[in-house]
Formats: structure tokens, C-alpha cells, sequence
């Protein structure tokens, strides 16, 4: 039966709500016809989608070795081996050189489960204990277990749906948040103390739905701390980590809009904070007395201070400017005049982040980089001398060659005349007579800066011909916070209107025609391109929608549902008529039409927990009684995975090179 109720004065008829009875048969008969649909469908491609798997597996190196990292006096890295879905991780005691310990093999865990995600992953101060937690269905849910590194046994504890961890310098002592059962907001901080019998010690409740806890040690090692946090403020408490039978402290009350950070050095905290600053600006505060402010590093206009990695001497900033990200390295204790300096980075457009930095005592920081042509490198960036060093890059295998392709930057204007960056690969030699098929990707929420990255799964596309871009629209945080606040709320059409510009712009200079232009998201990417195919569906070849947020109105007036109360901040209470026409207006499930839609491909997963399996469903079921013509319309439902997909490495690249099919079939390529 459908289900009717009114809202704002309009009744609300939706005649697929049956869909999300997830114990229903019919419902699960009805995911799997789907599936079996699909595969009907796609059946001609077949030879095609194996010589994807087998182009997509050729460059990847099966038995490999990441870079190890120091802590707790050993050395931790993770290692993988042909033939194997999952890494094992390792260390080495006392030296680089020691025997290897192979501590976790996420292979073994694995057995008899079609799904492994593993969380947290920490070691006690003395590296005797490992507290580590696991997903075994793709629902997020994860379980704490504590392992004995020198006996190899498992202590008896266990502890469901354990978001985050930390250990006290004592390494006896353990503090855990964990979500609640039903909306999966992380919302408790418990103590405990190993071999304890009887229940953990409740320290801390957060009471306000709109925000979630974790806990974490600072990388000096003295401090637990407490972070509440919703979309848009948060709250910090503190407990010396050599003391974890104190009382935690409140470092500064929550307000409205104000969003701060902490880490330590010495007697100071050093605190990354937006209050009277949009882009953040750093202070520090006296561990005695933490409500004395002194400002650092001050805002500046046009600069998003991302992220502050603090060491003995030195603290390393993640900053955002003009839509690109650096570093930017302060000496602590340099005379006045020479204590900061940014490293900055050759290529048009490409990502930066921190990687592994555990030791405090460091003069090395430790960062990741790779753009749309380099594939993921790590460095070790000397702070004294200003030195970057290559440790490793990822090996493409198969003649992958970087000098055989362009990458670029080029801007989209928008309707109100705001230049939206759109990042660009392509091989060299592209004649920009708009004949190459392009496939053009978005964001665009929740203020998350959606750099540009390497994808060794797209050459091959590239290597047919393909452009691939990225438009940095409004709503992510390429730009810093006003670019998110651009797109969230109030503002939410200038993501869909933003990603139409790159589109036209791309069309527009002859990278591609609409023909030929193919386009994909996911999550809230995925209302993105399903707000946009309603919009202007003829402007595209055809849309990819991965575990798409597209039934808007319905889940974010479903208060029981994980996360909806917290999505409040990004993008409103349906149940306030303001908010309920804004999203009225570009809801993908609510604004299905009657029109002629882009060939599609829909995926889902049975257990996300992010975005339920029925919004996709229903979706693609409504669409399927108005859409007119006879272009495809695929629906994929991954039934032993959750939001990310397939956990298993080769089960992932078989995904993958489902969906490369999908897209050069759509543009007419075959082989």
C-alpha cells in the first residue's frame, strides 16, 4: 500500500515506502530480480568487463609493502600478497631490520564473513596490547577486541559498536565511545580497565542529537581527549593520559557555529578555531588554564586553515587557498622573522595530506601526495631543511608512463558569475573538437574538499580516449568554508547549478558533447547527479549514481534513521516549511518526471548504513513508470556490502570494471 500523509499544506503519496521493509521476502525477491535485470542486460559485455578486470588488475602490484612508520618503539606497516582480498598488518621491534610479527591478517578475520572493514587500530603505550575493531557486514557496526602482542591471545573483552579508541599511558586503562543502537550516533565515552569484570565506568553522554563524540590521545602522548562535534560546532575536554582516573575538563563551552581543535605541546594547547575567524585561525592556551586564548597564527582572508599536525618543535598546518592545498611549516622555537614557510607543489591540480606522523619527538613530517597523472606517493618532508624526500610510490604496472598524459585546471562560470575550478586528465594529443567521450565527477557537501587524485582503474578509459574531470563545486570545501556554506542550506541549488556549468564549460571549450559526456557521484555525489539528470536531463550521455542520496524529504523527516538529526545542519528540518520547499525543489525522488532520462546506472548496497538501500530502490522504481524512451536503466544491489562497496580488493576491481563496461558501452566504445 502506498503511504500518504501531508506536509506544508501538500499530501505526500509514496506508493514504493513498502520497499524499506528489509525483512520482507518480496522485498529482497524484488533486489535480486534486479540484479539478475542487470546482468541480462549487460550480458553482451561481458568479454568486455573481463578484459576490464584483467587491465585493471595488471597494473596494480599484488604483493606489495607499504611504508613503515615508528611507534611505541617498533615499526608498523602492512603488507600484501598475490592471490589475497585483504592486507596484513605487521610490525618490527626495536628495529626495521627485526624479524617480522605479523599482527593482525585481516585474510583469516575474514573467513566466513562476505564483508571485512577494520577501524581502529591501536597500540598501548609499551606496544604489548593491540585494541583493534572490526565490521564484518558493511553496516559500519564494529566490534572491539584487545590483543596480547607478545602471547598472540585475545584478551576476553569485547564491546559492540565501538566508534573510536584510546589507551591511557598506564596501558591498563582503556577509554571507548559507542554509538546508539538504533540511530548510530556516537554518543557515550566509557572507561575500562582490562581484566575488570562487571560493567564499564560511564564517563561522559552527549544529549544533544545533533552531535557526535570520539576519543583520541595527542601525539605528545599527555593528553585523552573528548571531542563532541555536530556539522557546524564542537566541544573539547581533557584528561592527563597519565591520570585516567580523573575527571575530564572542559576546555571551552559549545556556541553556536564555533568549531575548535586541540592538540599539545609543552604547558600550551594549540587549538585550531573559527571563532571570529571563517578560514580558522590557530591559538594557544595554557594547560592550566585553557580558557586564555593567545592568537598564533591569525586568519587570513582566502585561507582555510584544513588541519595542525603538532611536534616537539614544530606544527604543520594543511592549508587551502585559491582551491589548492599546502603545507605550512611553523618552527616553534625560530627567531622572529623566520618560523614559517610553505611547501608548495609543481602540478595544476593534485592532493596533499598528512600520512603517518605518530612520534612527537620528530623533525620529520611525514605527507602524502598524488594528482590525476602521479600516483599515491609518500614523503618525508625534513622541517629543518626544508628537504622532501620520496620513500615510496605506488607501482601502475602495464607501462604506465605519467609524461603520456595532460593534466589541467580549467574554470567553469557560474550563473552568478563565481568560477568554479574543474580538474582535468586526459592523453596527450586530445583535439578539443568536442568528438572525446568525458566523464565528469562531483561532490559537493558537507564542506569535504574533493581534491583531485590518482585512479589507476581510469586509464583504462583514459587509454580509450576519455576525459576525466572533477568539478570542485560549491558545498564541498575546496574553497574553505564559505565554498561549503555556498552550497549547504539556503544556498544547496549552487552545488547542482555549479556542476551544469562545468558541464556546459566542458562542452562549451570541446572537451566533449553531450553525447559523449558521462557522469557519476556517490552518496550525496549521488543526489548531486540525480538532482541534475531532473534538471537538464538532456544535457548528458549518461549518469552513474553509487549508494545515492536521492530520497531527501523522507529520510531526513525519519528521525529514527542514523545520522538524519545531525544532517539537520547541512541541509535542513523538512518539518520547517522554509526548509521543506528548498528541498521541495531538488529532491531527486520527489522531482521524477515524465521526460526522456540519460542512460543510467544505480548501485546499492543492502547494508549501508549511511544511506539505506530502499532510497535507490525507490527511485529507480518510480523512474521506471516515467521515464520515456528506451535508454537503460540498471539497478545493481550489492547484498554483502555496505556504503564503500565491496571490501575485498579483487572483488572491488571486478565492481570497478562493472561500471567501466557500463560507461564506454553508453558512448558507443566495445572494446
Amino acid at each position: 500500500m502506498p503511504k500518504v500523509d501531508a506536509l506544508h499544506g501538500e499530501t505526500r503519496v509514496d506508493d514504493y515506502h513498502w520497499l524499506r521493509e528489509r525483512e520482507n521476502p518480496e522485498v529482497r525477491a524484488y533486489l535480486e530480480a534486479e540484479n539478475l535485470y542487470a546482468e541480462a542486460v549487460v550480458a553482451p559485455l561481458h568479454e568486455l568487463r573481463e578484459r576490464l578486470y584483467d587491465e585493471m588488475l595488471g597494473r596494480i602490484k599484488e604483493t606489495d609493502l607499504s611504508v613503515p612508520y615508528r611507534q611505541a618503539g617498533s615499526w608498523w606497516y602492512t603488507r600484501t600478497e598475490q592471490g589475497k582480498q585483504y592486507a596484513i598488518r605487521c610490525r618490527r621491534r626495536g628495529s626495521p631490520d627485526a624479524p617480522e610479527e605479523v599482527v593482525l591478517d585481516l585474510n583469516a578475520l575474514a573467513e566466513g564473513h562476505p564483508f571485512l572493514g577494520l577501524g581502529a587500530f591501536e597500540p598501548s603505550d609499551d606496544a604489548r596490547l593491540l585494541g583493534y575493531t572490526l565490521d564484518t557486514t558493511g553496516y559500519r557496526q564494529f566490534t572491539l577486541a584487545i590483543k596480547d602482542l607478545e602471547s598472540g591471545e585475545l584478551l576476553p573483552e569485547r564491546v559492540e559498536r565501538v566508534t573510536s579508541l584510546a589507551f591511557a599511558r598506564d596501558g591498563a586503562t582503556l577509554f571507548y565511545t559507542v554509538e546508539d543502537g538504533a540511530t548510530k550516533r556516537s554518543y557515550r565515552l566509557y572507561r575500562h580497565r582490562l581484566g575488570s569484570v562487571g560493567g564499564d565506568e560511564l564517563v561522559y553522554e552527549e544529549a544533544d542529537e545533533r552531535f557526535s563524540v570520539g576519543v583520541h590521545r595527542t601525539r605528545s602522548g599527555a593528553f585523552l581527549v573528548l571531542t563532541s562535534s555536530s556539522h557546524t560546532a564542537s566541544e573539547v575536554r581533557v584528561l592527563p593520559a597519565s591520570e585516567p582516573s580523573m575527571a575530564w575538563r572542559l576546555v571551552a563551552p559549545r556556541r553556536e557555529e564555533h568549531e575548535y581543535y586541540l592538540d599539545h605541546r609543552q604547558d600550551l594547547f594549540y587549538i585550531r578555531t573559527n571563532r571570529d575567524a571563517l578560514g580558522f585561525r590557530i591559538v594557544t592556551a595554557p594547560v592550566d588554564d585553557p580558557s586564555r586564548w593567545s592568537e598564533l597564527v591569525p586568519h587570513r582572508t582566502g585561507v582555510m586553515i584544513e588541519d595542525h599536525d603538532l611536534f616537539a618543535r614544530h606544527m604543520v598546518l594543511l592549508e587551502l587557498e585559491g582551491g589548492l592545498p599546502y603545507l605550512s611549516v611553523h618552527d616553534l622555537e625560530a627567531a622572529e622573522g623566520a618560523a614559517s614557510h610553505r611547501v608548495a607543489f609543481p602540478e595544476p591540480t593534485y592532493s596533499v595530506y598528512g600520512a603517518t606522523n605518530r612520534e612527537f619527538e620528530n623533525t620529520v613530517f611525514r605527507y602524502g601526495y598524488e594528482s590525476m597523472v602521479t600516483p599515491r606517493s609518500i614523503y618525508d618532508y625534513h622541517l629543518d631543511s626544508r628537504e622532501s624526500v620520496l620513500l615510496k610510490r605506488v607501482e601502475v604496472l602495464g607501462g604506465y608512463d605519467p609524461a603520456g598524459y595532460t593534466s589541467e585546471r580549467t574554470f567553469a562560470a557560474a550563473a552568478d558569475g563565481t568560477l568554479v575550478p574543474v580538474s582535468l586528465v586526459y592523453r596527450n594529443g586530445l583535439v578539443k573538437d568536442g568528438r572525446a567521450p568525458c566523464f565528469l565527477s562531483g561532490y559537493g557537501s558537507y564542506g569535504y574538499p574533493n581534491f583531485a587524485g590518482f585512479d589507476s582503474n581510469a586509464i583504462s578509459l583514459l587509454d580509450r580516449g576519455f576525459v576525466m574531470a572533477e568539478a570542485h563545486i560549491r558545498g564541498g570545501g575546496e574553497l574553505g568554508k564559505a565554498w561549503h556554506d555556498g552550497g549547504r542550506m539556503a544556498q544547496k541549488r549552487n552545488t547542482f547549478t555549479d556542476f551544469i556549468a562545468a558541464a556546459e564549460h566542458l562542452i562549451a571549450h570541446g572537451y566533449t558533447a553531450s553525447e559523449r559526456l558521462v557522469i557519476g557521484g556517490r552518496s550525496a555525489g549521488g543526489l548531486l547527479i540525480g538532482a541534475v539528470v531532473n534538471l537538464r536531463p538532456e544535457l548528458f550521455r549518461a549518469a552513474l549514481l553509487w549508494v545515492p542520496f536521492v530520497d531527501v524529504i523522507n529520510t531526513m523527516r525519519d528521525t529514527s534513521l542514523p545520522l538524519t538529526i545531525g544532517e539537520f545542519e547541512e541541509w535542513g528540518n523538512p518539518e520547517v516549511e522554509e526548509h521543506y520547499r528548498l528541498m521541495r525543489s531538488y529532491c531527486p525522488y520527489t522531482n521524477l518526471a515524465g521526460s526522456r532520462y540519460p542512460w543510467m546506472l544505480v548501485k546499492t548496497a543492502f547494508n549501508d548504513s549511511q544511506v539505506m538501500y530502499w532510497e535507490p530502490a525507490k527511485y529507480v522504481a518510480k523512474l521506471r513508470t516515467l521515464k520515456q524512451g528506451d535508454e537503460p536503466l540498471l539497478f545493481v544491489t550489492n547484498m554483502g556490502a555496505g556504503h564503500g562497496g565491496a571490501s575485498g580488493r579483487y572483488d572491488a576491481l571486478r565492481e570497478a570494471a562493472f561500471d567501466a563496461s557500463f560507461i564506454l558501452w553508453a558512448v558507443g566504445i566495445e572494446n
